[in-house]
């Protein structure tokens, strides 16, 4: 296919239009799909990846995941809210910082953006004990001496993101009428029109749960899950999702990818753990096995079995 090539984060040039989701490849559209992003990237074929699938039963508690401190997540901003090619991106103001949880420094935050599925189908980019929900937020922090991302990259823990899942809900969360709404004038670009607009007022705080929901998550050691990959990541993934109605997810899969073709299913697959640890906050929950399930129950119930 014929693109046009920019600089990359990293050093190489590349092509951006050459990596692409499955969802979009097609015989007249031969793409590097994501078990081929090393092409795009060698990064890509790195040992610590994202996403990943949480086995929560192999999770491990650590007593200093306690609860994220955020600072300036209740302030509205304006800001724009754009379709790149491959989601929706809304730049936010670096004054919103979070700190605690065990995280090293404090990080600022520089952008949040989302991974769905079609039509309220599964398409997040986590999965929890192999479960997949409708979508997923990222909201990207770095640390808050870095000037710009790129910078932030090339540190082992520069750039902290937070995941939240999304659920689907029997009645609409308002909170979000300004970005779906915004959805339909950002349907399509290209590489010589951005599909941009201007986001009406917004807080951080009002897109994810309340600070008390947010005491269980999870932490590990990742990636960025497009390419570049860079493996700079310190991921903490939560818990309580966010309720959506059908319908606002929906309004998602009604994008289009900078290729044209509906905007569905934008998620990298999970990739191997090798030999990482996932750590849980003391509120997360650990998913026990049938049997243990059932010999609690009998214990609580006074039964035993038979000799």
């Amino acid at each position: 296919c014929v693109c046009v090539c920019r600089q990359h984060i990293s050093p190489t040039l590349l092509c951006l239009s050459d990596w692409c989701y499955h969802s979009q490849f097609t015989c007249n559209h031969q793409c590097n799909v994501p078990e081929k992003w090393n092409l795009a990237d060698q990064v890509c074929a790195g040992e610590f990846q994202s996403p990943i699938n949480i086995v929560t039963r192999k999770t491990l508690k650590d007593e200093r995941l306690t609860p994220l401190q955020f600072k300036n997540y209740q302030q509205t901003f304006s800001g724009t809210i754009e379709n790149n090619g491959h989601s929706v991106v809304v730049q936010v103001p670096q004054n919103s910082t979070i700190s605690g949880g065990g995280l090293p420094v404090t990080y600022k935050a520089v952008q949040f953006h989302l991974h769905w599925g079609k039509d309220g189908g599964p398409g997040s980019e986590h999965t929890v004990d192999g479960e997949r929900y409708p979508m997923e937020l990222h909201i990207v922090h770095m640390k808050s001496h870095y000037e710009d991302l790129p910078t932030a990259l090339r540190d082992r823990e520069g750039v902290a993101v937070l995941g939240f899942f999304y659920e689907k809900s029997n009645s609409a969360n308002r909170k979000y009428d300004y970005i779906i709404n915004a959805l339909r004038k950002v349907k399509a670009t290209s590489t010589y029109r951005k599909g941009n607009t201007s986001l009406q007022p917004i807080s951080l705080a009002q897109l994810i749960p309340s600070e008390q929901n947010m005491t269980s998550y999870y932490r590990y050691k990742g990636s960025l899950t497009t390419p570049g990959c860079a493996e700079s990541v310190v991921w903490t993934v939560f818990e309580n999702p966010i309720p959506l109605s059908l319908e606002q997810l929906q309004a998602f899969s009604e994008l289009q990818f900078g290729d044209g073709k509906p905007m569905t299913e934008n998620f990298r697959p999970v990739q191997p753990l090798n030999g990482r640890q996932v750590f849980r906050s003391g509120g997360a929950a650990v998913l026990a096995s049938s049997a243990l399930l059932l010999a609690a129950t009998a214990a609580a119930l006074g039964l035993s079995r038979p000799n």
